[in-house]
């Protein structure tokens, strides 16, 4: 089983490229807000619970995907040092489970992270959507750096299309 871990700043197009990849290889994909949509109408977001249950969901997700053979394409908004801890239960699960971890760092200009985070599908999963959050977020964590648990393939999407991207993902891990 392999998981690809994909990872950047938010409107860099994590949930875009990995549907461009699904589409070619079959992948099922487990984007960060399917958790947090699960959880946040039961507890308030930024909470201790909703921490707690969204960091049981992903784990387990994971967990559960390696055991039973799943290939799966794991989202998220990496912030430097503060989420180390998360991924490296993420990547016990998955190795404890037979899994292999594929990381993606996905960056794009400041410029054009702020064009994207406006655009209208964003609302559908209750993502970042203004230039305020944006730039808070952008503020507050470094989210360009690369996860220091493994090598990370890095690709700038300011001038890529989701299908080059995601065509570079799958020859790069060769998920075909």
């Amino acid at each position: 089983m392999k998981l690809i871990l994909i990872y950047g700043p938010p409107a860099v197009g994590k949930l875009t490229v990995s549907n461009e990849i699904a589409a070619l290889t079959g992948y099922k994909v487990f984007h960060n807000h399917l958790s947090i949509d699960c959880i946040e109408p039961i507890f308030a977001f930024g909470s201790p619970p909703f921490y707690k249950l969204i960091e049981l969901i992903r784990v387990e997700t994971v967990a559960e995907a390696a055991r039973q053979n799943v290939n799966l394409i794991y989202t998220f908004c990496y912030a430097k040092d503060f989420d180390d801890p998360h991924v490296d239960k993420i990547i016990n699960a998955l190795q404890s489970n037979g899994g292999k971890a594929c990381f993606v760092l996905l960056t794009c200009d400041r410029k054009e992270l702020e064009r994207r985070v406006t655009d209208e599908s964003r609302r559908k999963f209750g993502k970042a959507n203004n230039t305020v959050i944006l730039n808070e977020l952008l503020s507050k964590y470094d989210l360009f750096s690369v996860a220091p648990q493994q090598a990370s393939l890095c690709l700038d999407t300011t001038n890529l299309s989701p299908q080059q991207a995601a065509q570079q993902i799958i020859e790069h891990y060769k998920l075909l």
